[in-house]
């Protein structure tokens, strides 16, 4: 009996214990429930809806997108929002969330400061604020996580001192404090956080030595103070960190040597950046014992003695060597140089602004460089020929040094080279015809020498070359070659200072792009040629000290981009145009020393200028401030016969104008009032903003062809920046066809009234009978098409994800949330814009349709891009909203794939769409783009486990039967599931 009461009494109190824990753990999710709920609340933006549509109380709070949670303690142990565009504040209540292991809020707009309460999170293991806009001071009780292994507030407005209390914590590996205002000196404490492996203090204000304690965080790897204040030497003992590969000291005040043991106990040093300090003394030789070293930056020291002769050979790993402006030299046996043909990696190599006071020797051709720079070195005696063997040289420049005799005709091998630098030294002899066989030459400086003879005509032949400079030499008694007018994408021409003869060629017009022409202090006789008003690129633009005739041309008002002209000391005469007060940009003018007389213009920027512009001149008159007689009021006398002419002569022509005013006003009047488009300024657009025509050169340097950003089948899309400094692309469409200006029309028509995040803004647009324009906002990382077939871009999984929701959500809007339905007619990824935040915006209306009320479809005769178009389109050119499904299908393919539809492998009965279709569902990884599989390695299995959903709804889109398709509203709705899915998995 007493068993069975003992039995009786251990299974209530069993059950007691049991119901109490499960009340605890209800208790204990309700309140990590209404902490995110708090959390929620402060949230002002939600741009992709991720909370409001997947945080809902009706579920767990285990399956809200962002959160993970503990199984064991049945609590959330983990935040992570990164990426999501989220604004707003940090609740304090995520203090009462105790099982948080790790909250991550990278790459977001969170401001105000960050709760105290944060510091109650015992377990938290990981705290990322990297990117977003914190303010005040960092926490004092910030120490007592003593379980937190990242400390990250990168890039924030973090200000005030480091809190005392930081050096609690002991387990903390990344500390990453940079990019804020934070001020003061460094804790001495921080000598405590023994498990430190990366610290970034860079861009602050952090002041005082570096405390010597450092040096006893030996797991420390990676240590990045740069661009602070710090003062004093470098302490001893962080020159003996066996475990240091990155130290970056860069732009503070530090000073002294240092210490010659330096080398010995960095064996593990790859990149060493002191440049922008004062640190004075030898560089050791001892440093060259780090042997792994990859950079090496001195520059802006005062180091001084001699460069180590054999030292820099023992750095085989070395791919750059920046000591530019110290008192560094090299001895007479120059084996500096030697040395460093053992450095099979160095790219880059700068001695610039050092006293080497020595000739280059010929073992510089051994060296496997990209760039060799070493301007105002002193260096004396020839360029060696061997230079020719620098095979892989983009950039040689020694600017400024007292170099003597002709320029080695071996430059010819270097077919990579992109700019040649020979500027201020003593060259003779002639301008060599091996220059012009350097395909590639982009800049050439050879001013300041004393080279003769005559220009080569094969000067037309570098068609690379954008800056040439070849004044002040001694270039004798020949003409300009003429081959050199047809460089039309040349952007700088000085020949000044030299003894050029004849006349100006009508040809000067060709000059396109130029925006500096110099071809002053010559022997140029002639006229000045009409044609050179064409340069509407122009802004500087010089003549002076030459045998000029004739008048200035009236033409020259069409030169919108002037800045500055120079036309003095020459024998010009007539009348100063006043055509020239159009030029708005005009700063400076400089016409003395000519023949002119008449009335100097008093509007525009001549109400700026002064009486030095104009004098000594024959007879110029106009505001007595240029220091000129007044203008008199001329009055001919008129004979009486002339008298009697006028008064008849006038009422007949009054009487004619006011007839032919009346036949026109009539014929207007019959005209259609649909003509509304103005013939100058903005087209109706409704947009507000006016940007005139000669804004737009200005702001597209004359829409040279170094702005332009790409072509399409209606015109040009130029780069351009307003006074204003906004950033803007501008479309100029091509008038040669109609078909090309009703482009113009239809994109008008279809973007007037749409307003779209993920649409290209149109800002404004421009319109008269010879030009028509689109004014839009500048997308600074460029067309999808760029990042996916690119060696120099590459898309993660959840950007492309993040790219096709967007323009998901643009087509959604164009079909289903605009007054009228507007279906596009030519999605594809050149016409998928990225702004500077990579999100996606829809562009190119050119070939877009309106669809009527009530009208599904329509037909028409413009095809769209091969590939991308639907069935029904390209047979009968039936256009309808489900047109742009099927092209979104095929896009959706492409960016998961990296092919595009048109690839040389389809051909046949393989497309791109039947290659998919064929790899599902088990052959996806066949199918995927190699990019991303290189990029998650052993995680590609995540991947896989999405992108069957994701090819099967590209496959939906593109069923042959237009019915059958998906609309975008569910579209968009899927693809949003799925990247949720991914999210709360915590992956990418």
């Amino acid at each position: 009996m007493v068993n069975l009461f003992s039995c009786l009494f251990l299974f209530s109190l069993s059950l007691h214990c049991f119901v109490a824990c499960l009340a605890a753990n209800k208790k204990n999710i309700t309140t990590d429930e209404f902490a995110l709920l708090a959390f929620k609340s402060l949230i002002t933006s939600d741009p992709y809806h991720i909370l409001a549509n997947n945080w809902s109380t009706s579920s767990s709070v285990c399956t809200w997108v962002g959160v993970s949670c503990d199984e064991t303690h049945n609590r959330v142990h983990g935040l992570n929002f990164r990426d999501m565009n989220l604004r707003g504040t940090i609740s304090p209540s995520l203090g009462n969330m105790s099982f948080l292991v790790f909250l991550e809020f990278r790459n977001n707009s969170f401001g105000g400061e960050l709760p105290k309460e944060i510091c109650r999170l015992h377990r938290l293991k990981i705290l990322d604020l990297t990117y977003n806009k914190f303010v005040g001071g960092i926490p004092a009780m910030l120490g007592n996580l003593s379980q937190l292994q990242v400390l990250s507030i990168y890039s924030n407005n973090f200000s005030g001192l480091i809190p005392q209390s930081i050096g609690n914590l002991h387990r903390l590996k990344l500390l990453y404090l940079g990019n804020n205002a934070l001020f003061g000196p460094i804790l001495q404490r921080i000598s405590n956080l023994s498990s430190l492996e990366e610290i970034n203090l860079s861009q602050n204000y952090f002041s005082g030595p570096i405390p010597e304690e450092i040096g006893y965080l030996n797991q420390l790897e990676f240590l990045q103070w740069s661009f602070n204040r710090f003062s004093g030497s470098i302490p001893s003992k962080l020159l003996n960190m066996s475990s240091l590969i990155n130290l970056y000291l860069e732009n503070n005040n530090l000073s002294g040597i240092i210490p010659s043991n330096m080398g010995y106990s960095l064996p593990n040093l790859q990149y060493l950046h002191l440049n922008d300090n004062n640190f004075v003394g030898n560089i050791p030789n001892t440093i060259f014992n780090s042997s792994k070293l990859i950079q090496f930056q001195l520059n802006n020291n005062a180091f001084n003695g001699t460069l180590p002769n054999n030292a820099f050979g023992n750095l085989r790993f070395l791919e750059t060597i920046h000591i530019v402006n110290n008192n560094l030299t090299i001895d007479d046996s120059l084996q500096f140089f030697t040395s460093l043909s053992n450095c099979r990696y160095l790219e880059y190599l700068e001695l610039s602004l050092n006293p080497i006071l020595s000739s280059l020797p010929k073992s510089i051709g051994n060296l496997t460089c990209n760039e060799f720079r070493a301007d105002s070195c002193g260096i004396v005696g020839n360029i060696p020929l061997e230079v020719g063997n620098m095979s892989e040289l983009l950039r040689f420049s020694v600017y400024d040094n007292n170099i003597n005799g002709p320029i080695p005709a071996t430059f010819k091998g270097l077919q990579k080279l992109q700019e040649l630098d020979l500027g201020i030294n003593g060259l003779e002899g002639s301008f060599i015809e091996e220059i012009c066989k350097i395909e590639r030459l982009s800049e050439l400086y050879l001013d300041n020498n004393k080279l003769s003879g005559v220009l080569p005509t094969c000067l037309g032949n570098m068609t690379f070359l954008k800056q040439l400079y070849i004044g002040s030499n001694s270039f004798n008694s020949s003409s300009i070659p003429s081959s050199l007018w047809s460089l039309t994408d040349i952007l700088v021409v000085d020949l000044s200072s030299n003894a050029f003869i004849g006349n100006l060629p009508l040809e000067i017009g060709n000059l396109r792009a130029i925006v500096i022409l110099d071809l002053s202090r010559n022997h140029i006789s002639g006229n000045i040629p009409a044609t050179i008003s064409s340069v509407i690129t122009l802004q500087n633009l010089s003549l002076a000290h030459n045998k000029l005739m004739g008048s200035i041309p009236a033409s020259l008002g069409k030169m919108v981009s002037l800045i500055s002209l120079d036309l003095s000391q020459n024998m010009l005469t007539g009348v100063i145009p006043k055509s020239l007060q159009s030029l708005l940009y005009l700063q400076n003018i400089n016409l003395s020393y000519n023949r002119l007389q008449g009335e100097i213009p008093d509007g525009g920027p001549f109400k700026k200028f002064t009486a030095q512009s104009f004098k000594h001149n024959e007879a110029l008159c106009g505001n007595p401030r240029l220091q000129v007689p007044r203008c008199g009021k001329q009055v001919k006398k008129r004979s009486i016969s002339k008298k009697l002419l006028l008064k008849c002569l006038i009422p007949i022509l009054v009487s004619t104008f006011l007839l032919v005013a009346c036949i026109i006003l009539v014929k207007h009047n019959k005209r259609k009032k649909v003509e509304n488009t103005p013939e100058r300024g903005l087209s109706t657009l409704g947009a507000p903003r006016r940007i005139s025509y000669y804004e737009l050169v200005q702001a597209t340097n004359g829409f040279n062809e170094s702005n332009l950003l790409g072509n399409g089948g209606f015109g040009s899309v130029y780069q351009g920046k307003l006074p204003d400094g906004e950033m803007i692309a501008v479309k100029v469409i091509d008038l040669q066809s109609e078909a090309k200006s009703r482009s113009f029309d239809a994109e008008c028509n279809a973007m007037k009234e749409l307003r779209h995040r993920n649409l290209v803004k149109i800002i404004s647009s421009c319109s008269n009978l010879d030009f028509k324009s689109l004014v839009m906002e500048f997308m600074s990382n460029g067309s999808v098409d760029k990042w996916l077939y690119s060696h120099n871009y590459c898309l993660n999984f959840l950007q492309r994800l993040n790219i096709m929701i967007d323009v998901a959500s643009a087509l959604e809007y164009l079909h289903h949330g605009s007054s009228i339905p507007v279906v596009h007619c030519d999605l594809k990824p050149t016409n998928v814009l990225l702004d500077e935040n990579m999100v996606a915006h829809v562009s190119d209306f050119g070939i877009a349709k309106l669809m009527d009320e009530g009208q599904s479809k329509t037909h028409t005769q413009t095809l769209a891009t091969i590939g991308y178009l639907a069935p029904e389109y390209g047979s009968s050119g039936i256009v309808s909203v489900k047109g742009d499904v099927y092209s979104y299908g095929i896009m959706l393919m492409e960016i998961f794939t990296g092919k595009k539809p048109t690839d040389d492998m389809f051909v046949a009965e393989l497309s791109l769409k039947t290659w998919i279709s064929g790899s599902l569902p088990n052959s996806i990884m066949e199918v995927l783009d190699s990019n991303l599989v290189q990029q998650n390695g052993e995680q590609i299995d995540d991947i896989l486990t999405y992108m069957s959903s994701i090819f099967s709804l590209a496959m939906n889109c593109c069923e042959d039967s237009p019915e059958a398709r998906m609309n975008m509203a569910d579209v968009t709705a899927s693809l949003i599931k799925i990247k949720t899915s991914v999210l709360g998995a915590n992956r990418f």
